[in-house]
């Protein structure tokens, strides 16, 4: 947890940059805005400072920001300021270290166009025909895509989809 402490704002507080279900108006929000998950604050939004895939895979609809800078669009999401147990909660629905990876990040706040590091979630290990999907910049579940997600309280296995994005 050396990371945890080195960017830790006062009283043990974190910048998480969130773009997919967890953002207002989206599916799992609920996580972010349940009082006992934790302490969390919106920021405002931001857009990542490096181009990211950002992709809807899986049986479940699940967006996904793919590890590879570079490739696919600047995304854009909300900055929370969160405790450090709504990290961990954030931490238990991404399944980070395991599914999702969760590292730090530079962003660009839209309002005033400050830069910021962030903690983001990132698919590290992902099927590479996934790059061939249609690439987002700012992801919302009921959208002309066409693929909504599916929450988890309507799948039959919370673990067993792993294997449609990775090998």
């Amino acid at each position: 947890h050396f990371y945890k402490r080195l960017f830790a704002m006062s009283g043990s507080r974190f910048l998480v940059c969130v773009y997919g279900t967890l953002k207002r108006g989206e599916p799992n929000h609920h996580w972010l805005s349940s009082p006992e998950n934790g302490f969390q604050q919106f920021q405002g939004q931001a857009m990542t400072v490096n181009m990211f895939p950002l992709v809807i895979a899986s049986r479940y609809n699940i967006p996904y920001l793919m590890d590879k800078a570079g490739v696919g669009n600047k995304i854009m999401g909300e900055i929370y300021e969160v405790d450090d147990k709504m990290l961990g909660k954030l931490d238990e629905l991404e399944d980070h270290p395991r599914y999702y990876e969760r590292r730090l990040e530079q962003v660009t706040k839209v309002d005033s166009k400050e830069e910021m590091t962030c903690w983001i979630y990132l698919l590290k290990k992902y099927k590479e025909e996934m790059l061939s999907l249609p690439m987002l910049s700012n992801y919302k579940s009921d959208d002309d895509h066409g693929r909504p997600y599916v929450p988890r309280s309507e799948r039959e296995d919370l673990t067993n989809y792993y294997t449609d994005v990775q090998e």
